[in-house]
């Protein structure tokens, strides 16, 4: 194998590598919800005009993509709290983030998490 094919294969492998297993390209899709008003895990309240939401597992900060997709309607969120804990739910959005993808109840999603922040 020439060395032009030898750095273009791995060139082409660390690309892979990279893109499957970056937490920043980790897209999830699920059923997003609506909340607002109560008191969130990280002492904020979920107020109705935030861009906020809940998120299990994210630590508090993430700033992630919610695409709705059945409008293709996007807004970037902060996550401030956990939940939500219903079965197939991925993300509860106050009423301001639903709004903003065309939902005011559940609505199917895809989140894309854009950067992380340690909690």
């Amino acid at each position: 194998m020439s060395n032009c094919c030898r750095v273009a294969f791995w060139t082409l492998t660390l690309i892979a590598v990279v893109s499957t297993s970056s937490p920043l390209m980790a897209a999830e899709t699920g059923i997003a919800s609506v909340y607002s008003g109560e008191k969130t895990a990280n002492g904020e309240y979920a107020h109705a005009s935030a861009l906020t939401a809940a998120h299990k597992t994210l630590p508090f900060g993430t700033k992630v993509k919610v695409t709705n997709v059945n409008t293709g309607r996007s807004v970037i969120v902060r996550i401030n709290d956990r939940g939500p804990y219903i079965k197939g739910r991925i993300i509860d959005l106050t009423p301001a983030g639903a709004q903003a993808i065309g939902s005011a109840g559940l609505a199917p999603v895809e989140l894309i998490v854009l950067s992380e922040k340690a909690s």
